[in-house]
């Protein structure tokens, strides 16, 4: 078996790759193929654990979009920003020291072999391999050190799609400049361009598709008209102003979007909870009103715990819970409401906490990934709802944490609601932190806590599909994997 390959390229990051990498996978899974998902690197603090074991978030859900099990081949490099010049390394699932400490343009040489192993592997055990490209395929600046876009597209013989975003306006330009500056044996993967995000008449367009086509050779094959609420989560961003509930806004859920943020994907079923309105918030003034504050998982906790700070986030916090307002700690955020971190080893930093959980957060070299099925005990307050029910979700996180020891002696004692340390909640039952990722992804959950439940990933993996084979022109979703 050896597959035929579909990438997607895109003129610029947040173009549209990975939702439509995901909805070719379903499309092409619909029609019986064995399909796998690949993207050569990903940079992403969004990551899902899987066998063996991290994979950025994207392929994790096109991989289920593909009806296919996930796994480390489908992203064998992910790159987790600690900083504005450094981030953590995961090769094939596993951090990895050395490459993380490594110069960025060094590191090509060291990891091409493991990627072109892992494309390889699954060409040969799949019919279609659909892959995601990363940022722009034209930054000429970093050609030679290429390992995410054209090269992979050489070698894996694929037939391209470039996406741009014409929302943004200068797509014609930006879809031309991207292939004028491929070389020419790069431009021959090309075989249509997509414009996305369209709003108005497709018919106004005309005639730049054709003109394009007379310059490039290369048809525009889809226009695909602005769709706000698709379902599937964000790769590159949170910041969606037209979030909104459905309906009445019941409860407003404000979730703390610290620049580290990560694994903030998993709070996208709240978007489509009836009466739930999510916001992301920035300042203190995005918190006035919410029922609930989160604060959600972080791959820097120290400092975004710091940026917190600065902010004035963590008054607004203090006061949000002193007035018995709901508070979440999910993961980092659960360490952020403790009394202090304690880093021996120089993983994340040494910082006080919020001191609204009696806790102490420890950070050790060996990092928890695995995937938990737990069940909560008895939980009071805003959480009251949570008692009992039985949940499944993963943990990626350096962290520790326990009761602290001085004042647990005197009497201000954390409960522990979920076994092994994965969950607290404070006497007065409104503040719980958790070490569990994907809470809100369980249905069981949704319901305890909203009577409610969100659309099923099945079902979002669908609707993109559907809208592909609506958009595109026809038959060319065929075309790309014809022999």
């Amino acid at each position: 078996m050896t597959a035929r390959c579909v990438m997607v390229l895109g003129t610029t990051s947040g173009a549209g790759k990975s939702w439509l990498t995901t909805a070719l996978c379903r499309h092409y899974a619909r029609q019986g193929l064995k399909v796998a998902p690949f993207k050569a690197q990903n940079m992403s603090n969004n990551a899902r654990v899987v066998a063996g074991g991290e994979i950025g978030s994207a392929q994790y859900f096109q991989a289920l979009a593909a009806q296919a099990e996930p796994e480390v081949r489908m992203n064998p490099l992910l790159l987790k920003p600690e900083a504005d010049t450094r981030s953590q390394v995961v090769l094939m699932g596993q951090v990895n020291e050395e490459l993380s400490n490594m110069p960025w343009r060094g590191r090509s040489l060291h990891v091409w072999p493991q990627i072109a192993a892992a494309l390889d592997e699954l060409m040969a055990e799949n019919d279609v391999v659909v892959i995601e490209g990363a940022g722009s395929p034209a930054e000429i600046n970093l050609h030679a050190s290429d390992i995410v876009n054209m090269r992979v597209a050489l070698h894996a013989n694929a037939r391209c799609l470039l996406v741009s975003d014409i929302d943004r306006g200068g797509a014609f330009a930006h879809l031309y400049g991207t292939w004028a500056l491929l070389p020419t044996e790069e431009r021959a993967l090309i075989h249509g361009f997509v414009l996305n995000k369209f709003r108005g008449d497709a018919g106004l367009l005309a005639p730049a598709p054709q003109m394009l086509q007379d310059l490039t050779g290369v048809p525009t094959v889809a226009t695909l008209p602005m769709w706000w609420q698709h379902g599937l989560p964000e790769e590159d961003g949170i910041f969606d102003d037209r979030t909104r509930a459905s309906g009445a806004v019941s409860k407003t859920v404000a979730v703390i979007a610290y620049p580290r943020i990560s694994n903030l994907d998993e709070f996208q079923p709240l978007k489509n909870v009836p009466g739930v309105r999510l916001v992301w918030a920035r300042a203190p003034a995005d918190c006035v009103g919410a029922d609930w504050t989160v604060l959600p998982g972080s791959k820097a906790t120290a400092a975004d715990l710091a940026w917190l700070r600065t902010q004035g986030l963590d008054r607004a916090i203090a006061a949000h819970a002193a007035q018995g307002g709901a508070v979440l700690g999910v993961c980092g955020g659960l360490q952020m409401l403790g009394e202090a971190l304690i880093d021996t080893h120089g993983i994340d930093g040494n910082a006080p906490g919020l001191g609204l959980l009696p806790l102490v957060t420890q950070f050790d070299l060996q990092k928890t990934v695995r995937h938990t099925h737990t069940t909560f005990g008895a939980l009071q307050g805003a959480w009251a709802g949570l008692s009992g029910v039985a949940a499944a979700g993963y943990e990626i996180h350096h962290g520790q944490t326990a009761q602290h020891p001085a004042m647990a002696k005197a009497g201000d004692i954390a409960r522990e609601v979920l076994p092994e340390g994965l969950g607290w909640q404070n006497t007065a039952g409104n503040v719980l932190g958790v070490y569990l990722h994907g809470l809100f992804e369980d249905p069981r959950v949704l319901h305890a806590l909203f009577g409610a439940t969100a659309p099923t990933l099945d079902t979002v993996f669908n609707g993109l599909a559907d809208f592909i084979e609506t958009h595109f022109e026809p038959g060319v979703l065929d075309q790309l994997i014809a022999p």
